[in-house]
């Protein structure tokens, strides 16, 4: 296997992901940065990370760190490390599309005793039943003979500054033992809270792939729950406080479920369920539960609306937050959209305002034009859906100065007072 004073290692895909992996390593392993995306390279190269995960201190430590978004520049690495996204089709179906590129990329300049490690969230077998062929296929080179792979699953929790790379526990694995100990060891270079090493790769892809399902699963009880107490004019978080007396009570919360790890990753899991013949029940019901989140939430609106006689119908409806989650810039499957999507068909008018967001991230992402400024006396109805801490500043008595007199302020969050608004989960 390589020796430790010849690593050079090669991150492929500098998003939430790559590019903290890439910056640690950095500090002591000549390491490349590779992103397609020459506005991302031009970005970071100015010592600026528009995903706020690294500083620019940060990147700056990162003495040994290099970037580029020129395949050629890869082909000197020995190491490459791939965190691209995994992301899920209009079907609901696993888009391996990233993987497959990446995957023809590495094998394009695929050397000899070199290793490729695999982070991005796959069903139990994607690594030797599709990468691996291709990788092969391209290098002409075969697995375990020509070169190895491993599989070390991101934990990557976007917008988390207790959580870090480094602070988190990291799952290994390899093609062979050696292979194993060798992306064990590599990862203990940078991970102060320790790695795990499996038995096998398949077992590292399912412990990544369960993670998020069991959240999933979870969350889409407690979702359940809120529609039960919502007919029962109880509010939810209540009674979640009650139960959470219990030392065993777990504190989950109802919401919109996106991002980019719990509401794809059961997904994955799924489709290989199906494909060996088993089909699943209690995570697709979890599924289908968080997926319709967004139109219960509407639902809700709009009936608010009509109790206080305002019409819905080219109403001015404001929407205080697209990211997937509080004080973060991430809108990778954010459910907020389906709020939008579900309000515009009632042809009202819908503002949406984030000040972590990217107006021209929206716009490709979505087609949806953020606001950057917030006028008075405007809005029908006013709808918190993330928990950004500039909206716990604004607070009640800031958002009831965008509304008409008569107007609904609907809670998704619970960051108002429960005497303040109108309705809320």
């Amino acid at each position: 296997m390589i020796k430790d004073d010849d690593l050079k290692i090669c991150v492929v895909g500098l998003g939430y992901v790559g590019l903290p992996l890439a910056v640690e390593f950095g500090k002591t392993i000549p390491t490349i940065g590779y992103d397609i995306n020459s506005v991302r390279v031009n970005e970071l190269l100015g010592g600026k990370d528009n995903t706020f995960e690294t500083s620019e201190k940060e990147l700056k430590d990162a003495a040994h760190l290099q970037f580029t978004n020129d395949s050629k520049d890869t082909a000197n690495a020995n190491v490459y490390i791939v965190t691209v996204p995994t992301p899920i089709d209009a079907f609901k179906n696993p888009d391996l599309g990233f993987l497959q590129s990446s995957s023809r990329q590495i094998g394009s300049v695929l050397k000899e005793g070199d290793v490729v490690i695999f982070e991005s969230t796959v069903y139990p077998g994607a690594t030797e039943e599709f990468c691996v062929p291709i990788l092969e296929q391209e290098s002409g080179l075969q697995l375990d003979q020509g070169f190895y792979v491993g599989y070390s699953p991101e934990r990557i929790n976007p917008g988390d500054s207790e959580h870090r790379l480094t602070s988190i526990p990291k799952i290994t694995s390899g093609s062979t033992p050696a292979a194993a100990d060798f992306v064990d060891r590599l990862y203990q270079k940078i991970i102060t809270a320790g790695t795990h090493k499996t038995s096998s790769i398949k077992v590292a892809e399912a412990a990544k792939v369960i993670e998020n399902t069991q959240r999933d699963v979870n969350i889409a009880l407690i979702n359940e729950l809120a529609l039960i107490f919502n007919k029962l004019g109880i509010y939810t978080i209540e009674v979640l406080e009650a139960a959470g007396t219990k030392w065993n009570f777990l504190p989950f919360r109802p919401g919109l479920v996106g991002g980019h790890c719990i509401g794809v990753d059961p997904y994955y899991l799924t489709h290989k369920a199906r494909e060996i013949g088993y089909h699943p029940q209690v995570i697709l019901s979890g599924r289908r539960i968080n997926d319709e989140m967004g139109l219960f939430i509407s639902s809700q609106v709009i009936k608010l609306m009509t109790q206080k006689k305002i019409h819905v119908v080219g109403a001015r409806i404001l929407l205080l937050g697209l990211a997937f989650k509080e004080n973060c810039p991430d809108i990778r499957n954010t459910r907020v959209v389906d709020i939008v999507t579900e309000l515009s068909t009632y042809h009202a008018n819908i503002d949406v305002y984030d000040p972590w967001v990217k107006p021209a991230d929206a716009k490709h992402e979505y087609n949806i034009n953020i606001v950057t400024e917030l006028p008075e006396d405007t809005y029908d109805a006013v709808i918190l859906t993330v928990a950004h801490h500039h909206y716990y500043d604004l607070g009640v008595a800031g958002i009831r100065l965008l509304c008409k007199e008569n107007h609904v302020i609907y809670d998704v969050k619970n960051v108002l007072d429960k005497n303040e608004v109108d309705g809320r989960l």
